[in-house]
């Protein structure tokens, strides 16, 4: 998801925190030259981001939303339009408010209106067999109305978009839809597998599969899942999960017909992720030399659904090489998901130092080694003995690689790895300086999959370890797990919890095969499901993050109000419930 807003502080506090900050050697982002292919933008998203910035100037910053404007479908060519537009009158400049207005009305549609709803097929009020260990009556109920908003979430693409392309910013996905809910009015790629994950447990396996089709025909057409289903996402992707996605739908309904369409197409993905501006080579104090992946978009410009945001933070900047390094760290911040976080900067303070393309992260090649172990699983079912081979190899190269360059055992976590921007060699000297040893829940994402424990000693003394880290990390919160332990106003920083993180942590720790390990797994869902419960009571909603710094407290910072619908916290929620359950005699409200 986008995110937050740019907050600068006084130059002298500013140079405290730099000091007080543990960070890296590595400094802000790279100026190694690098062809990264960017992608060029379109005629309608051009003419749409000076309209967004027209508009800022005439209705003001208050409750602006950058994104409305390119999420505008046009009534009309666009030639029309923007003869229409030129001939705005202005004063001082700017078009006064009424003329804006009509103008809107009378050359665009509503935002979202080209997706409209439609029923899916595959819902019913209450599911056979629907959440057999949820006996509590409340939680019953309210997990049944958290299972009826697929409904309200559900939509297809309108046949306007297919007619006329060229009007919209929105993509013709071939299939029905289950968006994220409020200003996200298209498909989001890693939301979706938490979407899928609660689509399964609602019984909706053809509304799944639709999800997964829609991403593959993503990559059909731009060679890797975009950031979402829009033609300005074209430059970034998001988190690698399409694989997972496929792995849940088979292992809950055997369709191998189904894995057999999708994997060329994950196949294809996994080149993008491990070839050209994502693949970093780097060479470990014995001599190897690993491949991981980073997070790289083509882009070099604001991105078009925040350009007057991105503008305003950029003016800082003196040049325009510094500007464009800088909008490409934004993008690239942006295709992490964790948009935006101390934990790409080298000032945790201060967003001009975003670095992203600096860092190979922990998270994105723990994702990229279930992927591969995804694909080899496939592969062997399918009968490609070729492919198996290949991907098992790759899969245990990764898990070397990530045992090297990421793992600190003092710490016993996972640290990203920084490359000093002055580092333009192909083949980068590890220096274990250059791990990030602040506090981030991606530190402990690899335990999503225990394989990536290998290696490191006696299964279950590691376990111990990484359980006993767990617990002294500070991330641990009354209602959850904290992002970081950063207080900075960004949304992916403390106090702020979010849905994938939990999960991915909680099915982590449930699998460790440690008793105890799985009992603070239990006592985190518990914790995360009460709060969920506690401000959906309060405010009618499901909410897109929430702060863990106390039970029933929603979410906030960013660069637009939080949100509520909410795709992929129903999506956890619902899968919680199925593998914890809830006993009648344990209380859901929040504890005193």
């Amino acid at each position: 998801m986008p995110s937050h807003a740019f907050h600068f502080f006084p130059f002298l506090f500013s140079v405290l925190l730099v000091i007080s900050v543990t960070t890296p050697r590595a400094a802000a982002s790279s100026r190694c030259a690098v062809d990264d292919g960017a992608y060029s933008t379109t005629p309608l998203v051009s003419f749409l981001q000076r309209l967004q910035s027209e508009a800022l100037k005439t209705r003001g910053p208050n409750s602006f939303d950058p994104k409305l404007y390119v999420d505008l479908p046009l009534k009309e060519d666009l030639n029309l339009t923007e003869a229409a537009f030129w001939k705005l009158p202005r004063v001082n400049g700017i078009i006064p408010a009424n003329y804006l207005h009509r103008f809107l009305e009378d050359y665009f549609g509503d935002a979202g209106e080209d997706l409209v709803y439609t029923e899916p097929q595959d819902f019913v009020p209450e599911p056979e067999r629907f959440l057999p260990q949820v006996s509590n009556p409340k939680v019953r109920a309210w997990a049944l109305e958290v299972h009826s908003l697929w409904k309200n979430l559900s939509r297809r693409v309108s046949d306007n978009v297919k007619n006329h392309p060229e009007r919209h910013t929105l993509l013709p996905l071939p299939e029905p839809v289950i968006i994220p809910g409020s200003r996200f009015r298209e498909v989001y790629y890693w939301d979706s597998y938490w979407i899928v994950r609660g689509l399964l447990v609602s019984k909706m396996y053809d509304t799944a599969k639709a999800i997964v089709n829609n991403l593959v025909w993503l990559v059909d057409s731009y060679g890797h899942v975009l950031n979402g289903a829009r033609v300005y996402y074209a430059n970034r992707s998001q988190p690698p999960l399409l694989s997972s996605m496929v792995m849940e739908i088979c292992t809950r309904t055997g369709d191998l017909e189904f894995v057999r369409k999708s994997l060329p197409a994950l196949i294809k993905e996994y080149t993008f992720w491990n070839s050209g501006i994502h693949k970093v080579t780097i060479q470990d104090l014995h001599g190897h030399k690993h491949s991981l992946s980073r997070y790289y978009a083509r882009w070099n410009k604001p991105r078009p659904e925040s350009a007057t945001i991105d503008e305003e933070a950029a003016s800082k900047f003196l040049n325009d090489s510094d500007k464009e390094a800088f909008f490409r760290e934004v993008a690239s911040t942006a295709e992490t998901g964790w948009d935006f976080s101390s934990r790409w900067m080298s000032n945790s303070y201060d967003q001009s130092t975003l670095s992203t393309t600096s860092i190979i992260p922990v998270d994105l090649n723990t994702y990229l080694y279930k992927a591969e172990l995804d694909i080899a699983f496939f592969a062997q079912k399918l009968g490609d003995s070729k492919t198996y081979k290949n991907f098992l190899e790759a899969s245990n190269a990764r898990q070397f690689a990530m045992r090297s360059i990421f793992w600190n055992a003092e710490m016993n976590q996972w640290l990203d790895y920084w490359i000093r921007s002055d580092d333009c060699e192909d083949v980068h000297q590890f220096d274990a300086r250059n791990q990030n040893d602040r506090i981030f829940a991606s530190n402990f994402i690899p335990i999503w999959n225990w394989g990536l424990t290998s290696g490191l000693g006696e299964n279950s003394v590691i376990v111990e370890r990484i359980y006993e880290s767990f617990l002294k990390s500070g991330l641990l919160q009354p209602a959850g797990i904290a992002t970081s332990l950063v207080n900075n106003g960004q949304q992916w920083d403390f106090p702020n919890g979010w849905s994938p993180l939990q999960h991915i942590i909680i099915q982590g720790l449930s699998k460790s095969g440690s008793k105890a390990s799985y009992g603070l797994a239990q006592e985190i869902a518990v914790r995360w499901i009460r709060t969920n419960y506690a401000a959906y009571n309060t405010t009618g909603a499901m909410h897109e993050k929430y702060d863990v710094d106390g039970c029933g407290k929603v979410g906030g910072g960013g660069e637009y109000k939080p949100q509520t619908g909410f795709g992929w916290s129903n999506g956890v929620l619902l899968a919680l419930l199925e593998q914890f359950g809830w006993p009648s005699d344990r209380d859901i409200e929040c504890s005193s």
